[in-house]
């Protein structure tokens, strides 16, 4: 072989091997990552996924799991800075539509459009905040309100009676007397963050006839109502919570309901599926009852969690069909196959509520979360009208940052370290240059 036809054999060669190397790429293994919280429902997704993998040879799911505040800052920073590190990212009802009007999310409108998957089964309220301007820009893998969860042979033992809507007198009078050296009469959030201490704090702050804002946006996180409520929340701490509750979000909480250290529970309704399954120590011990009250008919929160795909993702396609298989019909009848009813993820889907086995694993808490997500307001949750659409959060982009700040503060005052007042009063000068930006 002469070196002209060895050289044209090679040039084949190369011609051949580039066009094997395009094919790979277009078509070859997938490997998506994929960030979210250390939730039990989200810990239930990553146990299923061989369940996708299978189904959809080349594509594979790398879960990168994370306590709550990580994954807000983790997630907040890679999309925001479009670093692309993450192909699927679960965020919050206060998130999405705000990062869908910035662009930072792919439109799943079109996506969702088929009818196997039914976007129209999606619950209507949670839908609604996933949409901008009739654009959807995440499905939600879970919803939730807060409710009020008691262990009631501990309270009968007591003699103590929980009313279905209690008010927080009520449930500081219970905690108290059923407070003992065994186990603490209540547990709540302490742990700083918007999302963690700030989640059920806010709900109390409202119920109390504070807000964060008035209606031009001046702050009121050092006025009467907001400073009752946080004192009110820190002496129940005080007199018949959980020891340390600074270190305490809804992980920690649940782990001491579930093996009886604490006797009742305030937060995520989620929860209570949490502590019905079969292998939990006080299945079918619990009771459950609507957000405590002060000045309001309701005091629950709105939430879902969410799974969306950030705009520049280099493997969109397969991003999507998997957070459609996570939030799909089907999934939920894995979920109760595989792993138990009781699991399935609640308030994402209607239809999930006319599953029959669905409707007896979850019948000691399905009616009531239903029932709190359909009272709440979000468009004024407290006593006063608010500039702004969300119960447990702000919806501006500075909120995380003024949230964050001011939990710090009044988780310092939890610790006995400042005085509320002193927290507040910090917390307000904080709170007053995000809504001095809203007002420009």
């Amino acid at each position: 072989m002469n070196n002209k036809i060895k050289a044209l054999v090679a040039i084949v060669v190369v011609a051949v091997a580039g066009l094997v190397v395009v094919q790979q790429r277009s078509g070859g293994d997938v490997t998506l990552t994929l960030a979210t919280v250390n939730n039990g429902q989200m810990k239930d997704m990553e146990s299923l996924k061989g369940e996708f993998e299978a189904a959809n040879p080349g594509i594979k799911i790398n879960f990168q799991v994370m306590e709550e505040g990580d994954l807000r800052s983790a997630v907040t920073s890679d999309v925001a800075n479009k670093a692309g590190q993450y192909d699927i990212v679960t965020i919050g009802a206060y998130e999405v539509p705000q990062w869908g009007a910035n662009g930072w999310l792919t439109d799943l409108t079109a996506g969702l459009s088929d009818d196997a998957y039914d976007v129209g089964d999606i619950l209507p309220p949670v839908k609604d905040a996933l949409s901008v301007d009739g654009k959807q820009y995440a499905v939600p893998f879970y919803g939730e309100s807060s409710i009020l969860m008691y262990n009631k042979e501990i309270l009968d033992g007591a003699g103590v009676k929980m009313p279905n809507n209690p008010t927080w007198q009520q449930v500081a009078a219970a905690a108290k007397k059923v407070n003992n050296a065994d186990h603490a009469g209540i547990c709540l959030r302490g742990k700083p963050g918007w999302g963690d201490l700030f989640a059920p704090l806010t709900t109390v702050v409202q119920t109390f006839g504070g807000t964060w804002y008035d209606m031009d946006w001046n702050a009121k996180v050092n006025a009467p109502e907001f400073v009752q409520a946080v004192t009110f929340y820190k002496d129940l701490l005080a007199s018949a919570g959980q020891k340390d509750p600074v270190s305490y979000s809804f992980n920690e909480c649940l782990t001491a309901l579930k093996t009886g250290k604490v006797a009742m529970w305030y937060d995520a309704s989620v929860a209570a599926s949490m502590l019905e399954v079969d292998d939990s120590p006080v299945k079918g011990k619990m009771g459950y009852a609507h957000a405590p009250v002060v000045k309001t008919k309701e005091s629950g929160w709105l939430w879902s969690w969410n799974l969306a795909v950030p705009a520049n993702t280099q493997n969109k396609d397969a991003a999507v069909k998997f957070i459609k298989w996570a939030t799909s019909k089907d999934y939920h009848q894995l979920v109760g196959s595989k792993l138990g009813w009781s699991l399935v993820p609640p308030g994402a889907r209607t239809s999930t509520y006319s599953i029959p086995e669905y409707k007896e694993a979850a019948a000691a808490y399905a009616p009531i979360t239903l029932e709190v997500m359909s009272a709440v307001n979000p468009k004024q949750p407290g006593v006063n009208p608010q500039p702004w659409v969300g119960i447990q959060y702000v919806a501006i982009p500075e909120f995380q940052d003024v949230g964050n700040q001011v939990a710090q503060l009044v988780a310092d005052a939890l610790a006995g370290r400042i005085t509320v007042k002193e927290a507040l009063d910090k917390g307000q000068v904080i709170a007053q240059a995000a809504g001095d930006a809203q007002k420009k």
